[in-house]
């Protein structure tokens, strides 16, 4: 490519990439940026209305979520991520028996990394059989003092029993003690994005620093569904026999929907009556936490309309595939001509239902990229609008090397930068309506 006219030696060294002291000239008129294009999403069939009304045209209004008589409680669909209705969802309530879906995760992910097994035999503490054995106030397995238990009965006993005897025990064995154990529970609640938890026992006995929030519960919740489906099965069990001793689950709602498949109860007169549930039909998978309802039935009641208010108003779907390229902008000054981006994840979407062709996607990225860019570097963003609500945003990635070009390729697109001047701020790219 021919140079517009003659550079110094300093200008071209800099044009190339390498550095001199000059005070820059002005820059240029800017030139518009190109529009990359996203592609179209995958034409969806519309379902039809429960009841069909005459006249009516477009997907119809979306009522607002059930009144729930509750201290906190937040819907959440488990594929997206995204929270569908809420109340408080951030506040801080005491989590009672709830804390041991917690519990399980840890010892879930320790059994994982081959720390503990399922067949280990499990020594029941003085501590484990005092604290939360018959002869407390609070649910138990009722474990014997010295006896030993195999994990797997103890991890049923705490997930469908609630047994705080179980509980304790488990921590002990997992970290050696049930304060060792909150540690590694913290650290697991950070891993996971709870930012408004803090645990201090395995049980959910009341302590003032020991507490939770319904946005966090409902994300333990899906991590624990999607980390560990197997041991997510117990909690559809309804009874468990230990010691001639059946005991039931207290989650009504697997008695009273097929769909719920889990997932804890908790009660203290502090924290109240409070429920986490999930259940799927189809293929979605709905989660639904009510934090400090006022009796065990209301916070069953909650939790089930919460459900039904988002089977039947909401859809999700998969918008766009990890690692597909969704524009391809020129790379100034690198080894390739363009550079292909996208999200390093599929990007899922939860929507009242039948308005999929009113979402709106866009992309926000520099005007001009300049090499060298590492695969994998976030570059700018994708979002999903709905009546200009962000529903999902997403890292807009470089799917491959952007590498620095040659001396020459360097100094050629240099020099067209500093006569085109200042790229300016960064570009939004509307994506095209689906089908």
């Amino acid at each position: 490519m021919k140079l517009p006219f003659l550079f110094a030696p300093a200008v071209l060294l800099a044009l190339a990439g390498v550095a001199v002291h000059a005070d820059p000239p002005a820059p240029a008129a800017q030139a518009p940026a190109a529009t990359p294009a996203l592609p179209t999403p995958q034409p969806v069939a519309k379902p039809a209305p429960a009841t069909p009304v005459p006249g009516a045209t477009g997907a119809g209004p979306t009522p607002p979520a059930p009144a729930i008589d509750a201290k906190s409680w937040v819907l959440m669909d488990y594929a997206s991520g995204q929270v569908l209705a809420e109340s408080n969802m951030d506040q801080r309530v005491a989590p009672a028996s709830i804390t041991k879906v917690m519990t399980s995760y840890v010892v879930s992910a320790e059994m994982a990394q081959g720390k503990i097994h399922l067949d280990d035999e499990v020594f029941i503490s003085e501590r484990a059989w005092r604290s939360g054995g018959a002869g407390t106030d609070g649910s138990t397995s009722f474990l014997q003092l010295n006896s030993k238990v195999p994990l797997k009965d103890l991890l049923y006993g705490m997930i469908i029993q609630s047994g705080n005897d179980a509980a304790i025990a488990l921590a002990e064995h997992t970290a050696g003690s049930e304060e060792t154990f909150a540690q590694l529970m913290n650290q697991y609640a950070a891993k996971i994005g709870m930012t408004g938890t803090h645990y201090v026992d395995a049980s959910g006995l009341p302590n003032p620093d020991h507490y939770t929030t319904a946005h966090d519960v409902a994300l333990l919740s899906r991590a624990l569904i999607h980390d560990f489906p197997e041991e997510y099965k117990i909690y559809a069990i309804k009874d468990f026999e230990w010691n001639g001793i059946k005991q039931h689950n207290r989650n009504t709602l697997l008695w009273r929907d097929e769909t719920v498949d889990g997932i804890k109860t908790g009660h203290t007169s502090e924290a109240g009556f409070c429920l986490a549930t999930s259940a799927k039909r189809g293929d979605q998978r709905l989660v639904a936490v009510v934090m400090g309802a006022p009796s065990e039935k209301q916070r069953a009641d909650d939790n089930q309309e919460l459900l039904n208010y988002g089977f039947r108003f909401f859809e999700t779907k998969k918008l766009y595939a990890a690692n597909t390229p969704l524009a391809t902008p020129e790379l100034w000054k690198g080894a390739v001509a363009n550079l292909p981006l996208g999200v390093a994840e599929d990007v899922l979407v939860t929507f009242p239902h039948g308005r999929y062709n009113e979402l709106k996607a866009s992309l926000d990225m520099p005007s001009r990229l300049v090499a060298p860019i590492g695969k994998g570097k976030q570059v700018g963003t994708l979002k999903v609008q709905l009546d200009d609500k962000v529903l999902v945003q997403r890292p807009l990635v470089a799917l491959d090397e952007g590498g620095e070009g040659g001396f020459f390729k360097r100094l050629s697109d240099g020099a067209w930068m500093w006569f085109k001047g200042d790229a300016g701020a960064n570009v939004s790219a509307a994506a095209p309506k689906g089908n």
